[in-house]
């Protein structure tokens, strides 16, 4: 496989494309979209528009993945692999997505498989299972790998897709190590077809090829503790939100003026310490430390470091690491920015994922 070919990806559960946009700059190309939730989709056209990416070559698909499996758009799926499988004899096409995780989450429904949410788990693995891409990506809460009751069904999942003839490999990432400033684990799962392999092992995936800060060398950094307003010249400079805040030039982002009015909450802005993130809201972020999570929902507020208000989509988005020229329609209704950019995978997570993907696959092909 030439280093410079693109190889053709189907994209599912797409959001505004944090996912894709990671796998688009790490020598994918996204050939297909399907986002059920249209103030998603519209966003992921507007954003990719004023990026000056390509729209997918085969479309977008608004419905949901259950209508996938018969009629139109499942014939249509089968002519976008078979073209695509086509092209010449290296050719490889993929599937990525995360399916919506609230029923897995330690801190949302967690109804399991049996929430409406967790049943698209279901949904997308049977999806592969029946079109059979050469390689597919699964992304999710850590919830679903942790959590002793929903782990019981990830293992199901893995063993039908094992069944179907898919060789496996996952891992429990933490986007830190990608050099997003947000402390967000995920768990991430990699199949490719086993008589693809060859020659070659599964167990040949390397997850820390793209790693810059290993979990240890994180946790070993002296932090500013609640309220300190220093930082130490011993910790990584590109985990700070003040690093990000400056590097997408937030104050002059198209999203800045994006945010929630303090309201009632404006007196509780005003006595938070800065850093301190222990309570379920009101975490108040700091400047020369990472994020908690990227959690806007269940009344969920992040705080700015010094200012008595709540963060802006501009500041969002960066603390998900993405490229200062992202951003979301202004028509956008703030509920679904804000849900959007908390649904969406770190950009820099995402590429540096794509980029072990791409290189496995550029191996195979090539030996």
């Amino acid at each position: 496989m030439n280093k410079t070919k693109k190889i053709p990806i189907l994209s599912f559960f797409s959001g505004s494309g944090f996912l894709d946009l990671g796998f688009e700059k790490a020598g994918f190309k996204v050939c297909y979209v399907n986002e059920f939730y249209e103030p998603f989709l519209s966003a992921y056209k507007f954003a990719r528009n004023k990026m000056g990416i390509t729209p997918p070559k085969y479309g977008y698909f608004s419905g949901s993945i259950e209508e996938c499996f018969s009629g139109e758009e499942y014939q249509k799926l089968q002519l976008i692999l078979d073209n695509e499988k086509s092209l010449n004899k290296n050719s490889l096409v993929g599937f990525i997505g995360g399916p919506p995780c609230p029923d897995f989450s330690i801190g949302g429904k967690n109804r399991g498989k049996n929430g409406e949410n967790g049943k698209l788990s279901q949904s997308y693995v049977d999806l592969i299972c029946k079109l059979k891409p050469n390689f597919f990506i699964f992304e999710n809460v850590k919830g679903l790998y942790r959590t002793i009751k929903h782990r019981e069904f990830f293992n199901m999942l893995k063993k039908q897709l094992e069944n179907n003839g898919y060789a496996l490999t996952e891992k429990l990432i933490n986007s830190l190590e990608y050099g997003v400033p947000q402390n967000r684990d995920r768990i991430i799962l990699f199949g490719i077809q086993k008589k693809i392999l060859q020659n070659h092992s599964i167990s040949d995936f390397d997850w820390d090829k793209y790693v810059i800060y290993s979990k240890q060398e994180i946790s070993s950094f002296k932090w500013p503790d609640i309220g300190e307003a220093n930082c130490c010249s011993c910790t990584p400079e590109e985990l700070t939100i003040k690093h990000w805040f400056n590097k997408n030039d937030v104050s002059n982002h198209p999203n800045m003026l994006h945010a929630f009015n303090a309201k009632a909450g404006l007196d509780k802005f005003k006595v938070i310490l800065e850093g301190d993130n222990k309570r379920k809201s009101f975490k108040r972020l700091h400047r020369y430390k990472f994020s908690p999570t990227a959690a806007y929902g269940n009344n969920e507020v992040h705080i700015h470091p010094t200012e008595p208000r709540r963060i802006t989509v501009a500041e969002a988005l960066a603390i998900q690491s993405l490229p200062k020229e992202f951003y979301l329609p202004p028509n956008m209704t703030l509920t679904n920015m804000f849900k959007t950019v908390g649904n969406g995978v770190p950009f820099l997570a995402a590429k540096g994922v794509a980029k072990s993907v791409y290189d496995f696959l550029d191996e195979i092909m090539n030996n």
